[in-house]
């Protein structure tokens, strides 16, 4: 099962480090049984850039968090997409996040697909998201405007073999 898990540059740093992206449980998304229902006439291609998007969205909150710690990440996502065996993944069902699931296992290095980050042109746009996000979740509508505009950046795709290169 094709799984994409949200992401910030230190913590891939981390997972190459540690052989394995982790520790489990981990929140994914991917084409779950509730977003097959809920986008009925996508295709599989259309479905996973769905969980791809609400693993960026996470891998915003990520890096919102990380600045709240007082880590200095690189305001870009990173979404790792990986394959997994479907019997350590549960499904939920939340309206918000259709594609969410849970995995009860580490993921190996060994098992990551790709990894999606943004390009340096997002930085400015994910900054402000990253700054906006709170007012956003107040309910402030120019806030929310302002972090769905980190969207509007597609996140480029790496082999793993270019990992190294990203993280230096």
């Amino acid at each position: 099962m094709r799984v994409y898990l949200p992401c910030t540059l230190p913590a891939l740093a981390a997972a190459v480090k540690a052989g394995e992206v982790g520790p489990a449980p981990l929140t994914g998304y991917a084409v779950t049984p509730a977003l097959i229902e809920w986008y009925a006439s996508g295709d599989t291609e259309e479905l996973e850039y769905v969980a791809l998007t609400e693993a960026a969205r996470a891998s915003l909150r990520m890096l919102a968090a990380d600045r709240a710690d007082g880590v200095d990440a690189p305001a870009r996502r990173v979404v790792i997409a990986a394959e997994v065996p479907e019997k350590g993944v549960t499904v939920g069902a939340a309206l918000e996040e259709r594609g969410r699931v849970r995995l009860s296992r580490a993921v190996p290095m060994t098992k990551v697909a790709a990894v999606h980050i943004d390009d340096h042109d997002a930085v400015t746009d994910i900054e402000a998201a990253i700054a906006a996000l709170p007012a956003a979740d107040a309910g402030d509508d120019d806030a929310r405007f302002t972090v769905d505009g980190a969207e509007a950046h597609e996140l480029m795709w790496y082999a793993t073999q270019e990992i190294p290169d990203l993280l230096s």
